[in-house]
């Protein structure tokens, strides 16, 4: 784990976004300018995808990203590697401490598989990233372009068999993660909506997406 905090003053922000549980955020993120998502309550998942705004057919790669770091786990000083292993963002600072990029978003369907038939209804966050694409044609996304994703703040250590845990978040109220924008990038994050994993104490909160120039 590694700890950084920020040097930036949350009120020389040029926005600041409040995104409730279940909700989406869309938008771009400029080159040398820096994202904080803060986990308001703690524990919350914030499921993320990242974008060349240029091209989203380059988007960012998990694989690229990890063979490069050479760590399952994202932190401070991790940068983020696109599907033409361009660099996208650097993680500047990050007083979580690890974040995943290996359990996936969830879906219907992983909700039927993983938890119970009954819980095919259920908001998820592949819903949430549909609903957002459908709404903004203009960044020009679509299904084909969701893919493996980040999920900060969530808490998926890898067992001692290579198999994955979801565990209870190791994040707490007011922690963030920051990172710098290496390209001109989209921003793709579902606040998620899930309740029937520990990582957010099975209850679901807000988060914010705080951008300095």
């Amino acid at each position: 784990m590694s700890i950084r905090e920020s040097s930036l003053d949350v009120h020389s922000a040029v926005s600041r976004t409040h995104v409730g549980a279940g909700d989406y955020y869309l938008a771009p993120l400029r080159r040398g300018q820096t994202l904080r998502i803060l986990d308001t309550h703690g524990n919350q998942a914030a499921d993320t995808l990242f974008f060349n705004a240029a091209d989203v057919t380059e988007r960012y790669s998990a694989m690229d990203t990890l063979r490069e770091q050479g760590n399952v786990y994202l932190s401070a000083g991790s940068v983020l590697r696109s599907s033409l292993n361009n660099p996208m963002l650097e993680i500047t600072a990050d007083t979580c401490g690890r974040h995943d990029t290996l359990g996936g978003a969830c879906a219907t369907e992983s909700n039927t598989v993983r938890y119970d038939l009954e819980k095919r209804c259920m908001h998820a966050c592949r819903d949430s990233w549909m609903l957002a694409i459908a709404e903004h044609p203009e960044y020009g996304l679509s299904k084909r372009d969701i893919t493996h994703n980040i999920n900060f703040f969530m808490n998926v250590p890898v067992t001692p068999e290579g198999g994955l845990s979801f565990e209870d978040g190791i994040s707490a109220p007011g922690k963030y993660v920051e990172m710098t924008a290496l390209m001109d990038v989209l921003v793709l994050m579902s606040n998620c909506p899930q309740l029937n994993n520990p990582c957010n104490g099975y209850n679901p909160t807000p988060v914010e997406m705080i951008i300095w120039d």
